[in-house]
């Protein structure tokens, strides 16, 4: 978030579009020597751009963590094999964490693996990343003011391979885990540079000192530029880093990597193939016939591609007639759901009247996601209404009901109770006032409910998908104009600070529940979080939050008032369609993976 992205811009870990794969294969002994290749699309126009693990807002995206940085470098703790999105122990740098005294101290203890230059994976290595965080939070595209790591930590301290993080409050032991030392990701003590041969002290200083601050920034400053230098991203300044069973030995200038095994690699499952490349496109169409022309072994087909819909969701109906010789095809939702931003502040010339419930409930009940699924996505999609992802077990949460079922009568007759009246098509303010049946606070006698929104293009199926939202709106007098962009664009623009006026913003992607796993809302409905770009501030909805973030009850109470507000405008989820080469080779089965990992080590030719 993952964001995604994933940008993480609905993952926003979310990433622009993009392959889904973590497939479960069979096991290879470190000594064997692999043989063969695996090639591997990247999405069009989302090649690799940043290699430093602590990566920035703009750049954290699936495209750049689960499906490039973590070949190389491993988070402290790893989730996502196969078609999960659990908790990995096997695949994780450290024993699963102790928490003691009330949940407020931290334990974590490392394994001992080791970096491809020799030096081992310590408590030096997870201080260098806390300490950047520490000196530097709004440089991690994680961040969440207020809570969690680090804004929420006393102190932190660490020798040889144990790591003590003492919290100011208890915690909620899987919200940390899930959403917080998931994100760690250790560092190599050879990258405490502050620039060529000039060491710095980041990994080693004390934890919030400000000699220890003033150090880790001109750090981040240093590593931060070579993190976008291309040319840089295969040297060995970032490979002597690598700990996890890929290393880089190649990176072009349009995006293309390739990929061999990491001989030192500590980890349970070594590489079965010599070689991984990822291959960079501009557009679906030319990925599309590199699939046809048998050139991928890994690759993606947008729903609009095919000829024949799902027979239920999660199913994958007949492939291509081109593909299907040599390609399965595997489908999965993304562990997340899909929103479209909507802006509460006053870069929104409607601002005042999205504070209003009622018209938001109006907005989310006459949208049919269920016709568009099935028109739009070809039955590859599942509708949404809250935050809560699908497959998420019920120990987390019990799944809220749908408080806004598809009614335009209901829709509109929210509308007209509550001062609007149609003025040639478009509902227009003819009752202002905060009375049960006024248009409500600061919404001027003659406001008419017409404004833009924005889309990030890419698929045939946003297309539909946006059209057919603006249909529905359209039949209860609301006037939406969709206005197409790049996704960067939306990404910079779509910001309460940005000042473009906007109303609505949709990434056409998911947000995707990683690095941040638990689906908690610190960091999409709390207000002031990173990926909050709409400036949402609810109180309730924050004491909600923070109370899941300490507590130990499910989220049960978070995810049906999450429903029941409409922060955000509720987006059908779009399953991912995966195209798997028949001449990979797995004992156990092939699956995509709902957190978009890309995990080549467990896949032979």
């Amino acid at each position: 978030m993952k964001f995604h992205l994933k940008l993480r811009f609905a993952i926003l870990v979310a990433t622009a579009s993009a392959l889904v794969l973590g497939l479960v294969g069979v096991s290879a002994s470190a000594a064997s020597q692999p043989s063969g290749t695996i090639t591997y699309a990247e999405a069009p126009g989302a090649a690799p751009d940043w290699i430093f693990p602590y990566t920035g807002y703009q750049a954290f995206s699936a495209s750049n963590i689960n499906q490039f940085q973590q070949l190389m470098f491993r988070p402290l703790y790893f989730f996502g094999l196969g078609s999960t999105s659990a908790y990995v122990p096997s695949l994780s740098l450290a024993e699963t964490p102790v928490l003691t005294n009330n949940n407020k101290t931290i334990i974590l203890n490392l394994k001992g693996w080791r970096f491809a230059d020799g030096q081992i994976v310590n408590a030096e290595s997870v201080m260098f990343f806390l300490n950047l965080y520490e000196a530097d939070p709004t440089g991690y595209g994680g961040y969440t003011p207020g809570v969690g790591i680090p804004d929420q930590v006393a102190g932190v301290s660490g020798s040889g391979l144990r790591v003590v993080i003492h919290m100011k409050v208890s915690v909620n032991p899987n919200w940390l885990l899930y959403n917080y030392l998931s994100e760690i990701t250790p560092l190599p003590t050879s990258w405490d540079v502050t620039a060529a041969h000039a060491k710095g002290s980041c990994a080693s200083g004390a934890y919030g000192a400000a000699s220890t601050t003033a150090s880790c920034k001109a750090v981040e400053a240093y590593l931060d530029k070579l993190a976008v230098a291309t040319n840089t991203f295969a040297a060995g300044f970032w490979q002597g880093g690598v700990d996890g069973p890929w290393r880089l030995t190649s990176f072009d200038s349009a995006g293309d990597a390739t990929f061999q095994p990491n001989r030192a690699y500590s980890g349970p499952q070594h590489a079965q193939v010599r070689y991984v490349k990822e291959i960079a496109y501009g557009s679906e169409a030319t990925e599309l016939a590199d699939l046809q022309a048998g050139k991928l072994d890994l690759g993606y087909v947008d729903p609009s591609d095919l000829t024949s819909p799902a027979p239920s969701p999660g199913k994958a109906g007949a492939n291509l007639g081109s593909l299907n010789a040599h390609y399965r095809l595997s489908v999965v939702t993304p562990y997340g759901f899909d929103f479209a931003q909507m802006n509460y502040s006053a870069s929104n010339p409607l601002s005042a009247v999205f504070n209003q419930l009622y018209f938001r409930q109006a907005l989310e009940e006459s949208f049919n996601q269920t016709s568009v699924v099935r028109s739009a996505d070809d039955n590859y999609g599942v509708p949404a209404f809250s935050p809560l992802p699908l497959g998420a077990p019920p120990t987390i949460a019990k799944p809220p009901t749908n408080p806004y079922a598809f009614n335009y009568a209901a829709a509109k007759a929210l509308l007209t109770s509550h001062g609007w009246s149609e003025v040639n098509g478009v509902m227009t303010c003819s009752s202002p006032g905060t009375t049960a049946s006024g248009c409500g606070a600061n919404v001027a006698a003659g406001t008419q409910l017409s404004f833009s929104i924005m889309y990030a293009t890419g698929s045939p199926s946003i297309d539909l998908s946006v059209n057919a939202l603006v249909a529905d709106w359209a039949a209860i007098g609301i006037d939406a104009t969709a206005s197409a962009n790049t996704f960067n664009n939306l990404a910079s623009s779509c910001t309460v600070g940005s000042g473009t006026p906007w109303s609505i913003c949709w990434s056409g992607e998911s947000w995707t529940y990683d690095p941040n796993f638990y689906p908690s809302g610190d960091q999409t409905l709390l207000s002031g979080a990173s990926s909050n770009w709409g400036g949402y501030n609810n109180a309730q909805m924050n004491a909600l939050i923070v109370a899941d973030t300490q507590g130990k009850t499910s989220l049960s109470a978070f995810e049906q008032y999450a429903a029941d507000q409409v922060p955000v405008l509720y987006m059908p989820n779009l399953e991912n369609l995966v195209e798997i080469n028949r001449r990979l080779v797995s004992s156990l089965g092939f699956s995509a993976n709902p957190l978009r990992n890309f995990l080549p080590e467990y896949m032979r030719v």
